[in-house]
């Protein structure tokens, strides 16, 4: 029996399992030290009214033989018309159209960036930004794909553009995780441009979009042509707290193509023979979450996130530590004060401080140096971090 030995080329662990085990040892040796954890990009804020009682309801059907629904509809891939609507009406909001059949619901972003990957060959060139959330390379390595990486540095603001190299999968995440940097409308119009010009396909992860300014495009969609290149990744994780309640979707678009192959089809192929669809229950929160009035709520909850990366930004800024986001996304990328590796300083703040950050190397070898926050704890939890940060640094 033979293994793919590409998953030998892997890190021996996944970055954010590295963190919790190092915390873990720490917290056995210092039982009586408070760590703060702004590293893994987990929501704290709860559900909000409208999707609990949303999903109260869905329950309560699912308990009575005349409502109860088992799989969802397969025309649909197992995505209810409720879900599908709201996310219609999101992208309307817009400006964008969105048919049906375009969208693929899914148990979160993470999963469809993974899932996406069997409509490639392994001979395709993927091209990332480094550093780079560590799931999108990782996939590829898994797959035996040529990688190709795009520096993201101080001098482009950590925004690289097409550099006249020739990939046929490009990845793009904006705001960015790790970085918070985000593409303008310019900028995106460029990538487009050059995913045309060269018959790419652009894997484009909004699971932040909720964060970010109107300056910015919130779908690439937004951009003219797009639909011609474009796959689009969303999430409630973030926006609606649904990291324990799990759910997301997937856009492709009717008439995007690879060669003559339409991707709609072998994407729907795909989901149809692995996948039996989100419960009904998560689905109708998730409905909610795009409602009128359930929109309005979560974007509450997203202001308390905005308020803790401005907390966190004041802090930099008070210590002179450069770094970016924060603004129009949930993280900032701060360049460590310290001499030695990421790690060093990520060892540093959780000895010295209690506070857990993601250190900037496990994003690839342009994050060296560099640490990673969150903007997703508590308001307390991250003001005493806050203060924590002031005595050491």
């Amino acid at each position: 029996m033979n293994i793919n030995s590409n998953f030998l080329n892997l890190y021996e662990s996944y970055l954010f399992d590295t963190v919790s085990r190092r915390v873990k040892a720490f917290r056995e040796k210092n039982p009586e030290r408070d760590v703060i954890s702004l590293s893994i990009g987990d929501v704290t804020q709860p559900l909000v009214p409208a999707v609990v009682r949303a999903m109260e309801k869905a329950v309560k059907e699912m308990g009575e033989k005349s409502t109860f629904r088992g799989y969802g509809p397969e025309a649909t891939c197992y995505a209810y018309p409720e879900l599908l609507r709201a996310i219609q009406r999101h992208y309307s909001l817009r400006g964008v159209s969105l048919k049906e059949g375009e969208i693929f619901v899914s148990d979160g972003a993470k999963s469809d960036l993974g899932n996406l990957s069997d409509l490639f060959s392994k001979e395709n060139v993927v091209l990332f930004p480094d550093p780079v959330y560590p799931a999108y390379a990782d996939v590829n390595i898994m797959a035996g794909r040529r990688i190709l990486y795009a520096d993201a540095l101080p001098e482009n603001n950590f925004l690289p553009m097409p550099d006249g190299r020739r990939a046929d999968i490009v990845y793009l995440c904006s705001p960015n995780n790790p970085t918070g940097a985000a593409y303008d409308r310019a900028q995106l119009r460029k990538w487009v441009d050059y995913a045309k010009e060269v018959n790419a396909v652009i894997f484009y992860d909004a699971a932040y979009e909720g964060f970010l300014g109107e300056k910015f495009p919130h779908t690439i969609y937004e951009i003219e042509g797009a639909k011609e290149c474009a796959i689009e990744i969303c999430s409630f994780s973030k926006f609606a707290g649904f990291t324990g309640v799990r759910c997301g979707y997937t856009i492709v678009p009717l008439e995007l193509k690879s060669g003559n192959v339409f991707l709609n089809a072998l994407f729907r192929r795909r989901q149809t023979t692995r996948f039996n669809g989100v419960s009904y229950v998560t689905q109708m929160g998730a409905a909610a979450a795009y409602s009128e009035e359930g929109e309005a709520e979560c974007r509450e909850n997203l202001l308390v996130y905005r308020e803790n990366a401005k907390r966190i930004a004041e802090t930099l800024d008070e210590l002179k530590i450069p770094y970016t986001g924060g603004k129009n996304a949930p993280y900032l990328w701060l360049k460590s004060p310290l001499k030695g590796s990421s790690w060093d300083f990520f060892d540093f703040l959780l000895e010295r401080a209690a506070v857990v950050g993601t250190p900037g190397s496990g994003f690839g070898k342009c994050g060296e140096g560099y640490l990673r926050l969150t903007a997703f704890g508590s308001p307390e939890r991250t003001e005493e971090a806050c203060q924590r940060l002031k005595l050491v640094l």
